[in-house]
C-alpha cells in the first residue's frame, strides 16, 4: 500500500505533462536495438558469405534479448518500484484522496495505467537496448579487431557508438519521467551483462587471437 509520504514524494513530479501517461511513445526503440544488427549482420554475411557466421549472430542476438525481457519482467513485478509518473496515474485529477482514520492512499485512476506504473525497475527499454545493441559491439569488436593494439582509436568509436546509442535511449527514459536513473542503470548493466555472456556463448573473446576469424 502507498502511504502519503511516499505519495508526496512522487507528486514531485506532478509538474509533468499528463498526456506522458496516454503511450510509451520509446517502444521504437526496442524495434531499432535487434533489427538494426541484423541488419548489419545481414550486411557483412553479403560481404563475406559465412552462413555459419550469420546463424550464430542472429542466434546469440535472439537469446540475449529474450533472456534480457524476461528477467527484466521478473525483476520489474517482483520490485513494483512505482514509476516518476505515478501521482497522475493515482489522481489523474490530480486531487491526492486519503482513507480518512488510516490515511491510506485511495488511487481512482485506471487500474490497468496503476498496475503498470508500478513497474518502473528495471527500465525494459535500457535493458532491451543493451542487450541488443550491447551484443552488436561485441560482434563488431570481433570484426574489426579492435584489440590488435594498433592504436586505431576509429575503431574504438564504431564499438562504443551502439553503447552510446543505447545510453541515449536510457537518458531519454528519464527525460520523459518514465524512469528514475537508478532504474536506467540497472536495466544497462543488465542488458549489457546477459549480451555478455550471450556473445562468448557463440564468439571467442575478440581480444584472442581467433577473435577476429569466426
Amino acid at each position: 500500500h502507498l502511504t502519503p509520504c511516499l505519495i508526496c514524494k512522487i507528486s514531485s513530479f506532478s509538474s509533468i505533462d499528463r498526456t506522458l501517461l496516454a503511450g510509451d511513445g520509446g517502444g521504437r526503440m526496442q524495434i531499432y536495438a535487434v533489427i538494426l544488427p541484423m541488419l548489419i549482420f545481414a550486411a557483412i554475411y553479403v560481404k563475406k558469405k559465412n552462413a555459419y557466421d550469420l546463424h550464430h549472430a542472429i542466434l546469440g542476438l535472439l537469446f540475449s534479448v529474450l533472456i534480457t525481457g524476461v528477467l527484466t519482467d521478473a525483476i520489474k513485478d517482483g520490485v513494483g518500484r512505482p514509476r516518476p509518473n505515478f501521482y497522475y496515474r493515482c489522481f489523474p485529477d490530480g486531487v491526492p484522496n486519503y482513507k480518512a482514520v488510516t490515511r491510506q492512499v485511495i488511487c481512482h485512476g485506471d487500474a490497468k495505467v496503476i498496475k503498470e506504473g508500478h513497474k518502473s525497475f528495471p527500465s525494459g527499454h535500457t535493458s532491451w537496448s543493451f542487450a541488443g545493441l550491447g551484443f552488436l559491439s561485441w560482434y563488431l569488436a570481433g570484426k574489426i579487431r579492435v584489440f590488435d593494439r594498433g592504436g586505431h582509436i576509429a575503431k574504438l568509436c564504431i564499438v562504443i557508438l551502439p553503447l552510446l546509442f543505447a545510453a541515449m535511449v536510457g537518458v531519454s527514459r528519464v527525460a520523459d519521467y518514465w524512469h528514475h536513473w537508478q532504474d536506467v542503470f540497472a536495466g544497462g548493466i543488465l542488458g549489457l551483462v546477459v549480451a555478455s555472456f550471450c556473445y562468448l556463448q557463440f564468439f571467442p573473446h575478440p581480444a584472442s587471437k581467433h577473435g577476429f576469424r569466426h
